[in-house]
């Protein structure tokens, strides 16, 4: 199971979700501007409060850094 914690303004949130789609992965892509909670949530699981924050099977990414997804992901 992939999470995007993400926002609509936020230019690599896009990329992070082109880049999977493009690898055809599905994800539950949440925009913690309109959820309060949401962000409750990821900035507990993350530490952070910056976006994108990626959730793979409870394994916590920071922004959209490629070589580790593609390593949980197993992307090559």
């Amino acid at each position: 199971m992939i999470k995007i914690y993400s926002t609509p303004t936020c230019v690599y949130c896009k990329t992070l979700k082109e880049y999977l789609k493009s690898h055809n992965f599905d994800f539950e892509d949440i925009d913690v501007s309109k959820d309060e909670k949401q962000l409750e949530i990821m900035i507990k699981d993350s530490g952070q409060m910056g976006v994108p924050v990626v959730d793979i099977n409870g394994n916590i990414v920071i922004g959209f850094d490629k070589e580790k997804i593609d390593k949980l992901l197993k992307i090559k």
